[in-house]
């Protein structure tokens, strides 16, 4: 016999005992077990039996009436509660075992079957049923959960494969060094293959000239100098000097043929230069890439600190608040992320058939947790009958609204800025402009792709340093000249309010709070240009009502002032206004006024205002 068993024999014989217990001629833990037990799910055929059974050995017959008609008129109530509200609170147990048990004191009284006591007596007895069922059905539950955490938990990743995919991780690692040491980039030719050049030009026209023998064969010869400082000038000019080629006229019979034989083989020599550098451009993203793999892997081998064992009592309260709502949990299990936030994953169904809503079960979940817990993003709406597994998080402190104003440059059909407002799990809000070169419709699908791609490298799990360098990758890879684009992003942590800007290119970014502006600049190129694209990071604490504010180019390039930057800060801090939809229509109509109402390049304002919840 299991444990579970043993210890719902231990509930009924505490049915059966609780006849014994007498108070000032009362038996009030009759229902108040009995209501407890039943609310717990215990067998109520069997727990009716023992209790009548208990009821007959000790009590008189006129107790035995009233309290038996008490247990079985809770027994009924609290099944038809159920059949009705697909759930019973305890509140409302704990209220059909004390009406229960004042009506039928009514009843012996007016009967006038009851032996002693009278109806105030009643009344407190009821009373004292009531909070007993209160106090004592989350401790028995809580009881009869106690040791059961080892089939409740879920299983997790075995130990062996955390540390399979950290030695796939060090393996990618490894090709990543690899890749990154396998060679360098050429500026200039070695002297082997100055010399290969050399012989191809001499085995090509030297060899069927008659003073061959004379030029080469002679260990003196000048013309191996000569050829040394021709294809010297080649690589630093491009063509050899006019002094040098009147020079090796002097020896050669046929200098112009030489000459023009050495600038083909030297165009193509360094044709195979720009190959081989291109080559390991390719490398090096590869290795990048490499690299991001390998810490996804990484990533993924540090599982949450599993804390189902240590906080067995909290979670007894989860699961006995979502039992109450109707919900029958299978496995629970409590995770600590890295950043200290809880995660609570469920395995549950709804009983007797119904249908639950999420939004109740994160209210049981929030009050067994004692903080408040959120379903996260993309969960179901309701539970039935079917198992559902279901993850909580913490609710973040802080919350976000956005807004956007845009025009396109004047005569063009669409804009080239593109821009993302991102919800990642984890509490995680991120603002994304990217500015493409030039305008019309090919920027604006330049621009597009580097937000998609920073998008689902992000949602996938990316850090945001290694999105941003596996888009550069993406973009390098794609080889199409002129194509470039710039990147400004900030990622609000949601939990703590720290914003952290990423731009690459990009222009200012103002930081607004109350009168106060604050700008954050940077110089880099666009990505799309360098396989190693230059990251500039900073990072603001964000208090509740601050604003966010991203500008294209096309706003700080076309203010036609001397000081940009501290003009748009003082047009940010004219503007009082808490709607960051508004708040970006409003800065564009200010901006309008300095451009005479035109658009002379794509224009796009982003704001997001930030507030406590």
């Amino acid at each position: 016999m299991d444990r579970k068993k043993w210890k719902q024999l231990l509930v009924y014989g505490l049915t059966l005992g609780a006849s014994r217990v007498a108070v000032a001629g009362c038996f009030p833990l009759i229902p108040g077990v009995f209501t407890a037990a039943l609310l717990v799910e215990i067998n109520p055929t069997l727990l009716l039996i023992f209790s009548l059974f208990g009821m007959a050995l000790f009590l008189p017959v006129q107790a035995m009436a009233k309290y038996g008609m008490a247990v079985l008129v809770t027994a009924v109530a609290v099944q038809l509660v159920r059949w009705a509200m697909k759930s019973c609170r305890t509140i409302v147990g704990a209220v059909i075992g004390g009406a229960a048990t004042l009506i039928l004191t009514i009843a012996g009284e007016l009967l006038e079957i009851r032996n002693r006591g009278s109806l105030w007596m009643g009344i407190l007895e009821s009373i004292f049923v009531g909070a007993f069922v209160l106090l004592a059905t989350p401790l028995l539950y809580g009881f009869m959960e106690q040791g059961q955490a080892r089939q409740l938990r879920r299983r997790v990743r075995a130990p062996e494969n955390g540390q399979r995919l950290n030695s796939y991780a060090e393996a990618f690692g490894g090709l990543s060094r690899l890749f990154s040491q396998m060679s360098h980039k050429k500026d200039q030719f070695a002297a082997e293959e100055m010399g290969r050049m050399q012989q191809e030009i001499t085995a090509r026209i030297c060899i069927s000239c008659d003073q061959c023998a004379l030029c080469w064969e002679r260990e003196n010869s000048p013309m191996y100098e000569m050829f040394h400082r021709l294809l010297s000038s080649m690589e630093t000019l491009g063509m050899p000097r006019e002094e040098l080629q009147e020079e090796f006229s002097q020896y050669c019979a046929y200098p112009q043929v030489i000459i023009e034989e050495a600038l083909g083989v030297f165009e193509r020599a360094r044709l195979n230069m720009s190959w081989y550098n291109r080559l390991l451009e390719n490398r090096e993203v590869i290795a990048q890439q490499l690299d991001a793999m390998a810490y996804i892997m990484e990533d993924c081998a540090r599982e949450y600190v599993d804390i189902t064992r240590e906080q067995g009592k909290l979670l007894a309260g989860v699961r006995y608040r979502l039992r109450e709502r109707g919900g029958q949990v299978r496995e629970v299990h409590l995770y600590e992320k890295q950043n200290g936030r809880l995660c609570l994953q469920l395995t549950l169904s709804a009983k007797w058939g119904s249908c639950i809503a999420v939004k109740d079960l994160a209210k049981a979940v929030s009050d067994g947790m004692h903080k408040t817990m959120i379903p996260v993003r993309d969960s179901k709406t309701l539970v039935g009958k079917e198992e559902t597994v279901l993850t909580f998080e913490e609710q973040p402190l802080y919350r976000t609204l956005h807004g956007v104003a845009r025009i396109p440059k004047d005569g063009a059909q669409v804009s080239g800025d593109n821009f993302s407002f991102l919800e990642l799990e984890g509490g995680q809000s991120v603002i994304t402009l990217s500015d493409g070169m030039g305008s019309g419709i090919r920027a604006c699908k330049e621009s597009e792709m580097v937000i998609e791609l920073i998008e689902r490298f992000l949602e996938t799990g990316f850090r945001k340093e290694t999105a941003i360098q596996m888009m550069n990758s993406a973009m390098v890879m794609q080889g199409e000249d002129g194509m470039f684009s710039t990147v400004d992003m900030a990622a609000i942590d949601l939990y703590t309010g720290v914003c952290e800007f990423y731009k690459i290119g990009a222009a200012a970014t103002f930081i607004k709070r109350g009168d106060q502006v604050q700008s954050i600049c940077a110089a880099s190129l666009p990505v799309g240009i360098y396989p190693q694209v230059e990251l500039e990071r900073s990072s603001v604490n964000l208090k509740d009502g601050d604003f966010v504010i991203l500008v294209s180019d096309g706003i700080m390039d076309f203010l036609s002032v001397p000081d940009p930057e501290e003009t748009m800060k003082e047009v940010i801090a004219s503007v009082q206004i808490n709607n960051p939809e508004k708040l970006a229509r409003l800065l564009m109509e200010r901006v309008l006024l300095f451009t005479g109402g035109k658009a002379p390049d794509d224009m796009t304002i982003l704001a997001a205002g930030i507030w406590e919840r």
